[in-house]
């Protein structure tokens, strides 16, 4: 709950006026002022619901892919064999199933988040967002993900 928590958290921002709310993935430099603590609360409640239902689909997804791919890669002979067309097989049911349930609830959240404040009280707001810092913190750690393959694959390529 801890990482649940300091993830809604990061969306918060205190101002002169109130506190400041910054929807992930909205458009840039737009927050919008909240103005007692009861929609302070009710807008926590959202995102953590958004957050954990985000991380099912990804999760579950991920799990219920894995096992589909495998069996297909396995019904095709030889997976070990063919390590690129295996990871092409997992790598395109993962998106396929995750896609269209995020597509969904994507979709939902866009339509929600403005029930929860007016659009009289969007204000500007400066500096880097928490949602910038995620997308380079995904890079990074899609880099590095890269790269190990790429370390793996040179390794099982250049037996002796």
């Amino acid at each position: 709950m801890a990482l649940l928590d300091s993830m809604v958290s990061a969306n918060f921002r205190g101002d002169g006026a109130g506190r400041v709310v910054i929807f992930p993935a909205d458009r840039r430099n737009r927050g919008y002022v909240v103005k007692s603590p009861a929609e302070e609360l009710k807008i926590r409640s959202f995102l953590k619901m958004f957050y954990s239902a985000h991380f099912s689909i990804l999760f579950l997804g991920y799990f219920l892919a894995f096992e589909w791919s495998r069996q297909i890669y396995r019904a095709l002979g030889r997976p070990e064999a063919h390590m690129f067309r295996a990871m092409c097989i997992s790598a395109g049911l993962y998106f396929f199933v995750t896609g269209v349930p995020y597509f969904l609830l994507w979709r939902a959240y866009k339509k929600s988040f403005l029930s929860f404040v007016s659009p009289e009280d969007e204000v500007a707001v400066s500096g880097r967002s928490a949602g910038r810092q995620r997308v380079s913190l995904f890079i990074a750690g899609a880099l590095i993900v890269l790269a190990l393959g790429a370390v793996l694959l040179f390794a099982i390529r250049h037996k002796p």
